[in-house]
């Protein structure tokens, strides 16, 4: 023997104890025993990490066969709870009207524009194309019949994804707790949620947004479990699973950011965990970081890229979208009118025109013939930008003195001339004077002025060519144009604030009084028609991969920003879900109607509430008397340290997928719970199971066990009962509504806050 080995077995002697002396040493023991394989309940450690069994105790069986029993029976309830009724009512709900129809664009190659990153309504087009619906039906509003049109396929496809979501939790938690009771429960809980099951059976992003993210954490759990194993084929599968489905998350909805936050923060704490492990060299060290860039940043980049590379390969023509988007993205759009297109290069006097503002989703300069209301600035015909394409944003050039000339050199605008512009359609001129702007109050109004060109000087504007001189002409699509008032001397700017009702919604024009070149004070010519000149091809013009890409999350994250409450919409505070405090009409609104609402089951989430104060104290509790040394059992200790741990990463989840909307001042809805939801759920399984587990602190065996089977039985069949009884606001009702006389749903409105 070696004096170094021989040191190491003498420093191992030394420091071998008979079991953990401190919370710290407790964690690291429950850590290696659940590494590998084994179950916190038991006492010993089995060298060949074989599978355990479900004792009276519920930790997890010896018999293999239990579990795939158990995980049977959870799947097939999921997917029958999940899949029955799915094509009722045969109308468009809710929001179905939106994710249907973007299904639709792509079935039939339309380009649009979404708030939402491209995945699911690929995902919900796919599904749509490969059961034989053909993209025609328009999903104009909620309540239109579908009638022939095949849309089993779009819901079916939600429907089988949201299955998944009971049988994912239940994973979890058993690999998390290694307790078939808190899997158990949890699933219990997932399964039987009316809310989850509504919002899995329709043309929806949740169900799949809910899928990714769970997946994701299945698999960062299930990496997790192989870190005693590092670079075998099974941690390599579950690092780049782990990957794979934050891709798909992010790929979603943004709020996928959310989960990709938890696995990163759990990646640190483990590769903080891994530095303190002095066995490894730093070799080896590197080589774990090295395998999480691999896994959990480059394979999730390259998915989340190649989504919008197929995106904008499918969507490939013109469509209702265009606008939102630059001169130059547009130009690739099959139907566009800048596809292919040829225009004259130069702007000219007589020329016509359409004006796009460079700050994203800045709009064109349009005009209409409604006029500002009384009390905003002169009551004069409004001036805004619109975002779509439009005969309303059309503008002649004219000179400032109304006089032709013939053509020639002198016939083009450059960079320092007067010009003047009319509203083809109304022939009022574009007109900035000192009243202050609607919404921007240091800004000053333009409006809509004068009648078949006639005005005064406030219609004259200098046109500059941003990093231009004297004389430069005026590029079509290429140069960056701006528009100085002559008269008060501030600059033509679009301020991206929405307009009220009055102004359509539409985007607010100003004059800006600071000079400063910015997006929003910077214009391009987009259309441009003049028979005098000679055209050019515009094809050169069509932008790379990499700036469509860029382009494309600009606009979505401001739109996303954006979305503003609008009047008799539905809006709901952060505080009024973990409450259950008001559902979502999905379908329906009256006695004659086939009613569907979209609510929590309340025993599910009043459970669940409770769980998340009931945890912390548990927690504090646990905390404590290990801290003091009370001598609590090898098992309830473990128990407490899954609590704490386990427990404590589930908290991390549900906080991390709620907390944030206390932040976001757009529109929110009550379905934005439910990742959260999912989270709490598998929170309430494992508090609740080690709070079952506790009931030896009351009684001695065997009416502790009979106390703990007899809590189990009761919450499971709370829970059952009460899927019983709201079950309606899922699969549909009919007759009379809950606070009329006769309804079969009267002794279910346990809130005045609930609608149905």
């Amino acid at each position: 023997m070696t004096q170094s080995t021989t040191t190491r077995d003498t420093s191992t002697l030394r420091n071998r104890r008979t079991g953990p002396t401190s919370s710290r040493e407790a964690l690291q023991a429950l850590e290696d025993s659940q590494a590998a394989g084994l179950s916190p309940e038991d006492d010993t450690q089995s060298s060949n990490g074989t599978s355990h069994h479900l004792s009276a105790g519920g930790h997890v069986s010896r018999d293999p066969q239990s579990g795939g029993v158990v995980l049977m029976l959870v799947a097939g309830l999921s997917f029958a709870t999940r899949l029955y009724r799915i094509t009722e009512p045969p109308h468009v709900c809710w929001d179905e009207t939106h994710f249907g129809k973007m299904g639709s664009y792509y079935i039939n190659r339309t380009f649009f524009f979404d708030v939402h990153p491209p995945l699911g309504k690929m995902l919900i087009g796919l599904a749509g194309y490969m059961t034989g619906y053909d993209g025609s039906f328009p999903f104009a509003k909620p309540g239109d019949k579908y009638e022939h049109h095949n849309y089993w396929g779009m819901r079916g496809l939600c429907a089988v994804l949201g299955s998944f979501l009971p049988i994912f939790a239940y994973l979890i938690v058993l690999n998390l707790s290694r307790s078939y009771t808190a899997a158990l429960i949890t699933a219990t809980l997932v399964i039987c949620d009316t809310g989850c099951i509504t919002i899995s059976q329709y043309i929806l992003l949740d169900p799949i947004l809910l899928f990714f993210i769970m997946a994701a954490v299945l698999s960062m759990v299930n990496f997790s479990l192989q870190r005693f194993r590092p670079f075998t084929s099974s941690w390599w599968l579950w690092l780049i699973l782990t990957g794979v489905n934050l891709a798909g998350a992010l790929g979603v909805k943004f709020v996928g950011l959310f989960v990709v936050l938890l696995v990163g923060l759990n990646t640190v704490w483990d590769l903080w965990r891994l530095l303190g492990d002095l066995s490894l060299s730093l070799v080896e060290i590197t080589k774990h970081f090295l395998a999480r860039i691999v896994g959990l940043i480059l394979v999730p980049l390259f998915l989340y890229v190649t989504i919008f590379a197929v995106h904008f390969v499918v969507l490939n023509k013109s469509g209702p979208g265009d606008g939102f988007y630059s001169s130059a993205f547009q130009s690739r759009l099959i139907g566009n009118n800048l596809h292919n297109a040829s225009m004259p290069e130069y702007l000219a006097y007589g020329s016509i025109i359409t004006v796009k503002n460079l700050r994203i989703a800045g709009g064109y300069l349009h005009s209409h013939w409604h006029l500002y209301p009384e009390g905003v600035g002169a009551r004069q015909q409004q001036v805004t930008a619109y975002l779509h394409k439009d005969y309303n944003n059309v503008w002649l050039v004219h000179r400032p003195d109304n006089n032709a000339s013939q053509p020639g050199t002198a016939d083009l605008v450059r960079h320092g001339d007067i010009i003047r512009l009319e509203h083809k359609e109304t022939t009022r001129n574009l007109h900035g004077h000192l009243h202050e702007a609607p919404l921007t109050k240091k800004h000053f109004q333009v409006t809509g002025y004068g009648i078949n060109g006639t005005g005064d000087t406030n219609d004259l504007w200098q046109v500059e060519v941003c990093g231009g001189r004297k004389g430069d002409l005026v590029k079509v699509l290429r140069s960056k144009v701006r528009f100085l008032h002559r008269a008060t001397g501030c600059v033509l700017y679009s301020s991206g604030k929405t307009l009220p009702k009055w102004g359509w919604e539409q985007v607010e024009v100003t004059c800006s009084p600071y000079l400063k070149e910015t997006p929003s004070s910077q214009w391009n010519i987009e259309d441009h028609v003049n028979p005098k000149w000679p055209n050019i091809s515009l094809s050169v013009l069509k932008p790379h991969f990499l700036e469509i890409l860029l382009e494309s999350h600009i606009v979505m994250i401001r739109g996303n920003s954006g979305l503003k409450p609008k009047d008799n919409e539905m809006n709901s505070k952060p505080w009024h879900w973990p409450i259950d405090y008001q559902g979502l009409r999905f379908s329906g609104v009256n006695d004659t109607e086939y009613r569907v609402y979209l609510l929590g089951n309340p025993v599910v989430w009043w459970m669940n509430l409770a769980s998340l104060g009931l945890y912390p104290i548990m927690v504090a509790v646990a905390s404590i008397a290990l801290q003091r040394g009370f001598s609590l059992g090898q098992k309830r200790k473990e128990h407490s340290l899954v609590l704490q741990r386990e427990g404590g990463l589930l908290l991390l989840g549900w906080l991390l997928h709620y907390a944030p909307f206390y932040t976001m001042g757009r529109v929110l809805y009550f379905h934005h719970y439910f990742p959260a939801m999912l989270f709490s759920s598998m929170l309430t399984g494992i508090t609740f199971d080690v709070l079952l587990k506790s009931t030896d602190l009351l009684l001695r065996p065997p009416y502790s066990d009979w106390l703990r089977r007899l809590g189990l039985l009761v919450l499971l069949l709370s829970v059952l009962y009460s899927f019983y009884l709201f079950h309606p606001l899922s699969y549909g009702m009919t007759g009379p509504l809950a606070h009329e006389p006769g309804s079969a749903m009267a002794g279910q409105k346990w809130m005045d806050s609930w609608e149905f």
